[in-house]
């Protein structure tokens, strides 16, 4: 009898994992399909002079994929642009967002309509965003309207898409702009899950708000903090939609990020070996700078 039993649990048991795995099949497999096999096929891209077509050859390169990137200024400007765009637009948002969710978590009446109003950037779409500021700070647009016109602190517009600071400023604004209200409802969720007893003991001790703030708040949305600057920081590396809609890179590739420049190398140069190699280290780039990040937030060491 036990015998028998023991055999229903374990065709019981069969049958469960049949059904697993029939319902995680699909998506190993979309995985496997659209995320592992790409990344491997652009690592192996990355050694070859790739050339597009049934019966073109592409010639092996070793490395020289990325001597070329490495050596390439452009390139290397392009890194330097994505840092700096991620060092200035990633702090920006956090505290931008968190004093908005503090401030909106503070008040009971109109909370609905500050919420969907600071979270409408982020449900707009990048391409409509991208073309309203490329008007606000086109030569004729209306920050040089406002500047000469109006308030007529300049003689003359300022040509503010021109030259390489101005224009990754103008885009860094409109990141850090669009970014607010995602990190708004981030933050706002994990201050209203902090315990209230320990904001009513603060306030019997007698504790200032900013004390509350560092030794209540912060220390409670510490792994919140985490996750937004590492999302964050990933999502910079892979800002493409601003940088091309204000300047396509220009004037003379000046303002070209990353993944700006890989676009160009991939399908105006054709030059896919070379953008494949700049693709791996973009990537190993990332994976560095995220478990730095993640170091540095659990206040471990890095090497």
């Amino acid at each position: 009898m036990d015998q028998v039993i023991k055999l229903k649990k374990k065709r019981k048991l069969n049958r469960a994992d049949w059904r697993t795995w029939v319902i995680f099949l699909p998506g190993i497999l979309f995985v496997l399909l659209f995320t592992i096999y790409p990344i491997l096929k652009m690592f192996v891209m990355s050694f070859f002079d790739w050339n597009i077509g049934f019966q073109a050859t592409s010639p092996f390169m070793g490395l020289q994929n990325y001597v070329d990137v490495l050596t390439d200024p452009i390139a290397i400007r392009a890194i330097i642009n994505t840092f700096v765009y991620a060092i200035v637009t990633v702090p920006l948002q956090m505290i931008i967002g968190l004093a908005v969710a503090l401030l909106i978590n503070g008040i009971k009446r109109l909370n609905l309509f500050f919420r969907l109003g600071y979270y409408l950037p982020v449900i707009t779409s990048w391409v409509v965003v991208a073309l309203l500021f490329r008007y606000i700070f086109a030569n004729s647009g209306l920050m040089n309207y406002f500047l000469v016109d109006v308030l007529g602190v300049v003689e003359e517009p300022v040509n503010w898409l021109g030259s390489r600071w101005s224009a990754l400023a103008s885009a860094m604004l409109l990141g850090v702009w669009k970014g607010i209200g995602w990190n708004m409802i981030i933050f706002l969720a994990a201050l209203q899950a902090v315990p209230k007893n320990l904001y009513e003991a603060a306030d019997i001790d007698g504790a200032s708000r900013r004390q509350k703030f560092f030794y209540i708040t912060l220390p409670s949305i510490k792994g919140t903090v985490t996750f937004a600057l590492v999302m964050l920081s990933i999502g910079a590396f892979n800002t493409y939609t601003p940088i091309a809609i204000l300047t396509g890179g220009n004037p003379m590739h000046q303002t070209e990020v990353v993944l700006t420049w890989m676009y160009f190398q991939t399908f105006e140069a054709l030059n896919m070996g070379y953008s494949a190699a700049l693709s791996m280290i973009v990537t190993g780039l990332i994976m560095l700078v995220t478990v730095f990040l993640f170091g540095v937030t659990r206040g471990k060491k890095v090497a």
